[in-house]
């Protein structure tokens, strides 16, 4: 594996810890800044704000090229978590968490396009996998690890620690990404082009829907495991590994064989998958050796889309690649967000704590129809180009 691809997934791997760690110590910071459980749920939202924001800015700094972009962007991760570790009060933590979601979707959005670049021919979905595969990683071993030192120690240690990471990630990529130029510059009106074609359309639906029809269920998975399927509170960090090494595996084949066959195929494929699966999490929600089976299972399908989606935005959106990565970031926060008020509602009704997977089903088959219309889409556009 290039060295250059490792030094990216260094960044997303630091992305992933503190954008999923901080779900878990939020009853540590709360008690720590004597402020309520519901006002420290605000940092979340602070740093999806700061992923929303980030994100089109690559607007502002589509000039630079891509190396500096990368450098820049692993400098904010670094200097942004520092600064919550350093917080003194909730309103600093606050803007520090805000200023450290700002690189999160732009990293992504430049990050495929980099990964693209460095590729050999006929790897670049493998290569994205690879950028995508640092979040993974992230969820499989530095989430758990991340809230165990926020137990043992303290809350802000580990930010500490990711703030290194931001540092190591800036030396790796001075040290072994090459020189590249920029892309070519379309101006601000030539970035949002790519948008009056449908293909970008139909991977944002399979991005969005895809997404919503597992997290429906994931956001849920702890009281689901323990209260439906009957696992013991102590049971969840095992549970929460196998969610990662599904999460792992599913990234890293979903790469393989997006290099071998059509991505938009691939990941059609896979939203037809999640179609059958999530009835089955709702009707053996109740045995748990199914239980285990779907906690690898599905994450792994959730995972399986991403990184070929990152890779064909790449492909469509010429002009603006740097926008339309970084708009595949807006859309899975945005679906996850939408996805958890959707189970939270139904299970609000009154409809049990499993149904949140029932939910999912109508999500998955959106996003296969739109992927699936994108396979026909991309079928009819090479057949064209056969016969000029």
């Amino acid at each position: 594996m290039k060295k250059s691809l490792l030094s990216l997934a260094l960044g997303t791997f630091a992305l992933g810890i503190v954008e999923f760690g901080m779900m878990g110590i939020l009853s540590d910071i709360a008690a720590d800044l004597h402020i309520g459980v519901v006002k420290a749920g605000y940092l979340i939202s602070a740093y999806s704000a700061g992923v929303a924001v980030g994100a089109p800015s690559l607007l502002m700094l589509r000039k630079l090229p891509l190396r500096r972009l990368m450098l820049l962007l692993a400098a904010v991760i670094a200097v942004g978590n520092a600064m919550v570790a350093l917080s003194p009060n909730y309103a600093c933590l606050l803007a520090a968490r805000f200023i450290s979601g700002l690189p999160h979707g732009a990293f992504f959005g430049a990050g495929a396009i980099v990964c693209s670049r460095l590729a050999d021919p006929g790897k670049g979905a493998s290569a994205v996998a690879v950028l995508i595969g640092g979040m993974t990683i992230a969820n499989l071993v530095g989430v758990p690890g991340f809230t165990f030192m926020c137990h043992l120690l303290s809350w802000r240690l580990p930010f500490g620690m990711v703030a290194i990471v931001g540092l190591i990630t800036f030396m790796a990529i001075r040290g072994w990404v090459p020189v590249l130029s920029p892309l070519p510059d379309t101006g601000i009106k030539g970035q949002f082009r790519f948008l009056a074609k449908p293909a970008p359309w139909l991977i944002y639906a399979g991005v969005f829907f895809g997404q919503a029809s597992i997290y429906c269920w994931l956001s849920y998975i702890a009281p689901i495991m323990t209260k439906v399927a009957g696992f013991s509170e102590a049971s969840m960090s095992f549970i929460m590994i196998l969610v990662g090494t599904g999460m792992v595996f599913g990234n890293f084949y979903a790469g393989k064989l997006s290099d071998r066959y059509s991505p938009s195929l691939v990941t059609a494929s896979i939203a037809a998958m999640i179609i059958v699966l999530m009835p089955m999490i709702y009707w053996l929600a109740a045995d748990k050796i199914p239980s285990l089976l779907f906690t690898f299972i599905a994450p792994g399908l959730l995972f399986g889309l991403g990184g070929p989606l990152q890779y064909l935005i790449v492909r469509y959106a010429k002009g603006g690649e740097m926008l339309g990565g970084a708009g595949i970031q807006i859309a899975f926060n945005v679906s996850n967000a939408v996805a958890a008020a959707m189970g939270g509602a139904v299970i609000r009704h009154g409809y049990g704590l499993a149904s949140p997977a029932l939910v999912g089903v109508p999500c998955a088959l959106i996003g296969a129809m739109a992927l699936y219309i994108l396979y026909r889409y991309e079928k009819r556009q090479c057949s064209q180009k056969l016969s000029m």
